[in-house]
């Protein structure tokens, strides 16, 4: 948490030079994104910047117009920029000079009436022919629209047009109630609901400087990791449904029913909602819920053990996941892929390992990484963050006392001029809140980020040389959110 009036004042070019600088010292970009800025013309928004410096944790800095400054795209030399600076162009109209693939990212608002007319890029040559995926499925799948390049039954581009489901979901969760603020922001993606909750709770408990009890911050990291291993099964059995391995399509489905079981036995959701508030514990953790978390987690660990040696030792199933999808360790820092992926792809890139926040700085977790960045690595770390996982909850409850459930009855006071950056590695990536109040105290600005903002271009570039049949395959292997996309 900074105060705003503390924050480095840079201008546009002084902010440029500062990312490159942190790019050039090997700091992970963790976010960019653009804000209002009263003494400036609507179309030059404030510019900010988050990145994870090695060992010394986040820095957030700001760029602000200046009369007669221009902003000078950054993608050609840090790659990793190019979606934020999509996103910036799209909501705040900035002109980003010398951006190699300027247009709306999700065309969201008034960009909406012209996504009819989205300037696609396309290849030459008499054999070239496109194929139009969407933006309805033959499935219960979210709308989104993909346009493949292909020569015969190769992809030789994809190109993902979003921003259907946009709801306008940071500016609902600015203007909202108080107390109404928490359900809007479990819904921005469903799947994510504990990760985007946690993330928010700790955003607010910084800027009311409110204090977690230790016993919390164990069950909060409960939360998250069930929540975890119940969407990794839910993408193994995805996955194996996909490639006909049907075995693992039937087992692991079921496995996950028992896990959000698990859940709505203790919190009431199967999808942890309405667990945790700013400050507060909703429902009480005690011997009786440690006993069932202790023997569902026995039950799920002793079939997974079967059922993942078939799915390793399956040639059908290598055969289809092997180099398929690839996306090369250089490719993904490249392009800063996060969470799941990244790691899937060589990137030691992990929250929970890099910040140790909450229960993860008493109890740390094993870091995962798969070398090969291909449909196979994505799905065997599945498997081993499952493993890591279980390992972890039955560590954190073992010892750990009854918790009450303390609901919080004080109205929360957060403090004027403040702005506060929030990280949670949910599981799919990491989960950004920012939140900005003014002078009065009141929310002046609210940034949410999904790891699936980063991630989508990397499946584009996933499926190049690939078959076009097997797009289903390396798009269940990333399970990218498109609410969360498109906010």
């Amino acid at each position: 948490m900074r105060a705003l009036r503390e924050r480095e004042a840079l201008d546009y070019a002084g902010f440029r030079q500062r990312v490159l600088a942190h790019a050039a010292r090997g700091d992970r970009l963790v976010s960019a994104f653009g804000g209002p800025d009263a003494s400036a013309p609507p179309n030059r928004p404030a510019l900010h910047a988050v990145f994870l410096e090695r060992d010394r944790g986040l820095v957030h800095f700001t760029g602000r117009h200046r009369e007669g400054e221009t902003y000078h795209s950054l993608t050609p030399e840090l790659p990793a920029m190019h979606c934020f600076e999509r996103e910036i162009h799209e909501r705040w109209g900035l002109r980003v000079i010398d951006h190699p693939w300027l247009k709306p990212i999700r065309f969201g608002g008034e960009h909406q009436r012209t996504m009819g007319a989205y300037p696609f890029y396309s290849l030459e040559g008499k054999e070239v022919h496109e194929v139009g995926v969407g933006p309805i499925h033959a499935g219960v799948i979210e709308p989104g629209h993909f346009r493949f390049m292909c020569y015969g039954e190769t992809v030789h581009h994809l190109e993902i047009q979003l921003g259907y489901q946009h709801r306008g979901a940071e500016e609902l969760v600015r203007t909202a109630a108080p107390r109404a603020r928490s359900a809007l922001v479990e819904s921005v993606a469903g799947d994510t609901a504990v990760g985007y909750t946690l993330a928010y709770c700790r955003a607010w408990e910084a800027l009311c400087e409110l204090a977690v009890p230790p016993e919390v911050e164990v069950v909060r990291g409960v939360a998250l990791e069930l929540e975890r291993i119940a969407m990794h099964l839910a993408g193994l059995s995805g996955l194996a449904t996909d490639i006909a391995f049907l075995p693992g399509s039937s087992t692991y489905g079921r496995l996950r029913t028992s896990l959000i079981n698990l859940s709505m036995r203790l919190c009431g959701s199967r999808f942890g909602r309405s667990w945790f508030r700013p400050g507060e514990l909703r429902f009480a953790f005690g011997a009786a819920h440690k006993d069932d978390v202790r023997t569902t987690l026995a039950q799920v660990r002793a079939d997974l053990v079967s059922i993942d040696t078939l799915f390793r030792k399956s040639r059908s199933v290598r055969h289809r996941l092997r180099t398929t999808g690839t996306v090369t360790t250089a490719l993904a820092r490249e392009l800063g892929v996060v969470g799941m992926a990244g790691r899937a792809s060589g990137l030691a890139c992990d929250l929970r390992a890099e910040l140790r926040g909450g229960a993860y700085g008493a109890q740390p977790i094993e870091l995962v990484v798969e070398p090969d960045g291909d449909c196979w690595s994505r799905g065997v770390l599945r498997i081993r963050e499952i493993e890591h996982s279980i390992a972890w909850i039955l560590r954190a409850v073992d010892g750990l006392p009854a918790v009450e459930a303390e609901p919080r009855r004080a109205r929360l006071e957060p403090r004027p001029d403040t702005g506060v950056v929030s990280l949670e590695e949910g599981w799919r990536g990491e989960v950004l809140h920012y939140v900005e109040t003014d002078a009065q105290g009141h929310v002046s600005q609210v940034k949410l980020q999904d790891p699936s903002l980063r991630n989508w271009f990397a499946l584009a570039q996933a499926v190049r040389t690939n078959a076009i049949y097997d797009f289903p395959i390396c798009n269940k292997s990333f399970d990218l959110s498109y609410c969360g996309n498109d906010l």
